[in-house]
């Protein structure tokens, strides 16, 4: 029988072929394996390596600083997604800040951090954009509405990261990378079958069972052949093009970047700021925020985890001084951490 009358799920069952080192980027992948009971599935010779594909995860604590210091030195009204309260900066969260005295107002979407400043106008806004290339539009929206309005209290703190210097960082940790299908319904495909050419493949997909188990069934088909590879297995959403209105608006709002990835280091051009001719939307510039300086807990692997050095379990503090309700590290804060997957899953760690 070939490949070609297989099923996924018998081209899984019934793979004999060499270790494959697989790593979702994205969190939700991590998160959906373990959850639809995928793990499970997969043969022994595939190991899976859950990569930085959190934007909570890999922010640094130095932003998280710089939030902090808003709120409290400038009286700031910081607006940001819930996962982000509790993740720990150098000496506090802003759930501490919040405690403290300071403003903290978590919202669902950029756009709506944009209406309450627009409804508080006596209030300064900062609006904490983080996130990949799926979230920056929403960013750049924002700020488009606030100048659309003539609103003068309403800015960006960001840290918002593209993803192609993490597929070149992390090239050596894996042998094949499950692509973020969110994200490549913006960027489309070129990226990923240009990194072909450097010898990294990949396989991008959605996030329903079915749309998982095919992409494995891609990666065990092709893996074997011993050439890189690249397969659009999300067709239904991920086209080579990708989404052009939102690129050009994030083009027009915003520039390439160094920026620092928690684990990483800085890796070049792999951020995004504001646009000089539209600086009165940078929250650094508008309110001259200091360098900020310290580390995350030395206790905390979050860097390892997120560069598929280690597993979860290895962390001497994981399930132990390293919970949900009391995080050390931003990888069991967030709703995509690669922590919070494997402490929710209980005794699923490893298959």
């Amino acid at each position: 029988m070939t490949n070609t009358r297989k099923t996924a799920r018998e081209i899984i069952d019934y793979y004999d072929g060499p270790p494959i080192r697989v790593m979702e980027v994205c969190g939700t992948h991590t998160h959906e394996i373990f959850r639809l009971g995928v793990r499970k599935l997969l043969p022994r010779q595939v190991e899976l390596i859950s990569g930085p594909g959190c934007p909570v995860c890999v922010t640094p604590a130095e932003f998280i600083n710089e939030a902090v210091w808003l709120a409290l030195e400038k009286g700031v009204t910081i607006c940001t997604f819930g996962d982000l309260v509790r993740v720990p900066g150098s000496k506090k969260s802003l759930a501490a800040a919040r405690a403290e005295g300071g403003k903290i107002q978590v919202v669902y979407s950029p756009t709506d951090a944009f209406q309450y400043a627009k409804e508080h106008q006596e209030e300064q806004v900062v609006f904490l954009s983080v996130g990949f290339e799926t979230t920056t539009p929403a960013s750049c929206l924002s700020v488009k509405m606030a100048a659309g309005e003539g609103l003068s209290n309403y800015s960006l703190l960001t840290a918002n990261k593209t993803m192609p210097g993490a597929y070149k960082a992390l090239k050596g940790s894996a042998d094949v990378f499950l692509y973020p299908g969110h994200v490549n319904a913006i960027t489309g495909t070129g990226l990923c079958e240009r990194l072909v050419d450097e010898g990294v493949s990949g396989v991008v997909t959605g996030f329903t069972a079915k749309e998982i188990l095919a992409a494995f069934a891609v990666l065990l088909t092709r893996y074997p052949e011993g050439k890189p590879f690249f397969v659009n297995a999300y067709k239904r959403v991920v086209t080579p093009e990708g989404s052009l209105p939102a690129q050009k608006l994030v083009e027009e709002w915003m520039e390439a970047c160094d920026s620092e990835w928690r684990g990483l280091g800085v890796i070049s051009n792999s951020g995004l700021r504001i646009r000089e001719k539209y600086q009165q939307f940078d929250a650094r510039i508008k309110y001259q925020i200091p360098k900020q300086q310290g580390g995350t807990n030395p206790a905390c692997r979050c860097g390892d985890v997120l560069q598929g050095k280690c597993k979860p379990t290895d962390c001497k503090v994981f399930g132990k001084g390293c919970t949900p309700l009391h995080p050390i590290g931003a990888c069991m804060v967030s709703g995509e951490g690669a922590c919070s997957a494997y402490y929710q899953y209980g005794g699923e760690y490893d298959g």
